[in-house]
Order: structure tokens, then sequence, then C-alpha cells
């Protein structure tokens, strides 16, 4: 990665070192792995949650490599993409990883196998592929959906005198009716975290729908995106003017997605937020806090004429395999193995994650139930999209338009830039 030359000399040396502590299977494992040792690098495998997830996954990778040892390796997730670029770079480190989709994928491709010839049967079990490829080629298999679903709070809504399942489906109307949610409970209409400057990719995508109209979104995805269009402008446009009028919690800049804007939402201090699938912010979660009928789901309130809302979801995380990994074959299996059917059950039972397998019915909560429904009818989220580095600029800007440093048409036009830099 191109960050390499701006790191001191003694940051790169302590994360290559860091990154070769994991190595691939010695010089002395077989042509079928026998003996050797598979190294994982991911987020998720410390997670309590995660256990049983990950205790299937290699038990079925037992079944068929009794010779081999799998050792995962739970990254922090803050420093997870600074470590894993500087394994890069090294040429060595970690066998298999893990990546959310979009951009972080597609930038290291050139460091990653195309799993095409290995993961052919799961193709059809499998969804969310799309979040995981790059000119035409799969570089992992997806483990979850993951999208961007509006959650708001039924039990507010009735305290407002509003209809809790029939929320608002124009933007006028909505806002009237977060006003009227304030009035009677003091609540805000948004749970808004961006200190991180994540926020903008939540709203961008949980919103965009209502915003740009069919043919725009999809333009978008396929990579044609007019960044001074009307309705593009009018996103970001919409994200410092709720700001402005005190739809969002106070101090939303200061404030952290994970977990404090999601926990300004689950104390009721806010009536709606746009958080995640799975498998943090999510549906388990809120139920955790509030009652499981009283956690809704709807979609974008349409903001433009001629919008079509609709679920914005792609493949979330996915494991992949490094280029130099010694037995290819047998790193691709431990993939597969952890996309099993039974493996990513107990992720959803667990974790509440939305599984990327087909066959594994998320069900049993009202709000999975509002989700599930919505999937064959959903898009690409759009911030998954665009260029890692046009993400992590959007977040910057996005500080700036809250606190009024920058101009939305500035904005747009320096992510246009970015963007069309690739």
């Amino acid at each position: 990665m191109k960050q390499r030359t701006l790191w001191p000399a003694t940051l790169v040396a302590g994360l290559v070192v860091l990154a070769g502590c994991g190595s691939a299977s010695g010089p002395d494992a077989g042509s079928d792995g026998s003996k050797g040792k598979l190294v994982v690098w991911d987020w998720k495998s410390g997670d309590a949650a995660a256990s049983s997830y990950v205790k299937n996954a290699k038990a079925d990778f037992a079944r068929r490599h009794p010779g081999v040892t799998v050792e995962f390796v739970a990254q922090p997730f803050e420093q997870y993409y600074t470590l894993l670029g500087a394994a890069i770079q090294a040429g060595k480190g970690p066998d298999v990883m893990l990546f959310n989709g979009g951009g972080q994928i597609r930038d290291r491709a050139n460091s990653l196998l195309p799993l095409d010839e290995y993961v052919r049967e799961d193709k059809k079990r499998l969804a969310g592929w799309e979040a995981f490829t790059k000119d035409g080629k799969t570089y992992a298999a997806p483990v979850t959906l993951q999208g961007h679903p509006i959650y708001y709070n039924k039990s507010l809504y009735r305290k407002a005198g509003l209809d809790p399942e029939q929320p608002a489906a124009g933007w006028d109307e909505f806002v009237a009716d977060c006003r009227s949610i304030t009035k009677a409970t003091g609540a805000r209409c948004f749970a808004q975290g961006n200190k991180e400057g994540i926020g903008i990719q939540f709203f961008l995508s949980g919103l965009g729908s209502g915003v740009l109209s069919p043919a725009e979104y999809d333009d978008w995805i396929a990579g044609r995106r007019d960044w001074s269009s009307p309705a593009v402008k009018r996103v970001f446009s919409l994200w410092k003017e709720v700001n402005d009028k005190g739809l969002n919690n106070d101090g939303a800049n200061s404030t952290a997605m994970f977990n404090d804007a999601f926990a300004v939402f689950q104390s009721s201090k806010a009536a709606h937020v746009i958080g995640l699938m799975s498998d943090t912010g999510h549906w388990k979660d809120f139920a955790e806090f509030l009652d499981a009928d009283d956690v809704g789901v709807m979609k974008s309130p349409v903001v433009t004429a001629g919008a079509t809302p609709s679920l914005p979801y792609d493949g979330g995380i996915g494991y992949a395999v490094a280029k130099w990994t010694k037995d290819p074959e047998v790193a691709a299996d431990l993939v597969r193995s952890l996309t099993s059917t039974d493996a990513l059950k107990s992720f959803y039972a667990d974790a509440g994650a939305i599984a990327a397998d087909r066959t594994v019915v998320s069900s049993g909560d009202p709000a999975v139930a509002t989700i599930v429904s919505e999937i064959d009818r959903g898009k690409p989220a759009l911030h998954v999209a665009l260029p890692s580095k046009t993400v992590d600029l959007m977040g910057r800007l996005s500080q700036q338009l809250l606190s009024g440093w920058v101009t939305v048409d500035a904005a747009v036009k320096q992510l246009a830039a970015s963007d069309q830099a690739g």
C-alpha cells in the first residue's frame, strides 16, 4: 500500500515482525497439509459470541484434514488493517484472513488468491459474493450479510400517539413524526455517532435509496457515479441538515458509533438509529435492552420524488486466502469450513449474525423477519461501492460538514476527485 512511505521506519519494522509471527504451514508439511499449520487472522474469533462458530468450523475442517493444525489469531479491529497491511508488504503472515466486503478487500486483491475454482459448489448456497469480487474474480467467501436497516423504537411511537406499525413513508412526514416524538418523550429523532467518521457511511447507505433514483443508484454501484448530481449533493446536504435541525443526539462528532450511539438508541433517548444487520449494533443487541416486539425495522423515507427505497446490504465479512500460503487447496478448504452451514447456524444463533447461507433460516424475531423479507428486493450498500480511500476521506469531510468547516459543494468536489483517482 502507498501508506508505507508515510510510516516511521521503526513502526514498519515492528509491524512486520508482528505480521511474521503467524507463519504458514512449515516446510516439513506434506503436499496435503498433513502435520502442517494454517494461521487465521480475524477480529471475531476472540468474541465469546463467536466461540461456537469457530468450534464448528474447526471441527468441519478437522474431519477432512485431520493432520493440519489451525491457529486463530484475533487482532484488535481498530488496528487490523494496519497490521494486515504490514503483513502484506512483508509477503508473509496469516494463510487465511478476514475482510469486510468492499474497498478493504478490493484494495488488497493483488495479495490474495482467487477462490473461484475452490468455491464453485458454494456459489448457490451462499449470498453476498459481489462484495468480495474484483475484475470478475472472487477473493473471499461470505460469512454474513451486512446491511443498514433503520431501526426504530415502537414504544416511543406509541407514546407520541403515532402508529408504530406504519412509520412515515415520506421525509417531511417522517420529520414531523420525529418532532412529535421529541415533544412527547424528549427523545431525538436519530442516534448518531460520527467520532470515527463512520456515521456518514451508515447515513449514505441507510437513506441513499430514498434520495437517488433507481437508475442513479444502480449507476453508483456500477462505478458510474455522478458526484455533480443534485440527488448526490442532497444526501450530503441532508446529512448536515439533520444535525443542524437538532434531529441527532447532541455531539454527534464526539460520539463513537460503537457503542455509544447504539446506547443512545437502546436507552430510548433516540427514536431511530441506522444500524447493522449483523453481528453488533443490530436487532439482537437492541432486544437485550428493549422489548423485542418494540424494535421495528423500516426502509428510508422518500426524500426525492421517484426514489424507490430498498434494504441496503452486501456480503458483510468473509475469509480470504493469502497468495503466499504453501498449500492453497487446503487453505481454501478452511475457508469453506468457515462458511459451512453448521458453522453459520451457530453464528446466527449465538451472535445474531444474518448468515450468508441461504439454507440458514433466520427467524423467531420480528425485526429479523422484516429484514429477511426485504433481502430479495434489496440492493448493494452505497458506501461499500466506494474505494477505501474515498470512504476514509468521506469520514473526515462528514465531520467538517457537521462542524461547518466545509461546504457541501466543496466536500462533494473532493470526494469526486478521490473516487476518480481510485
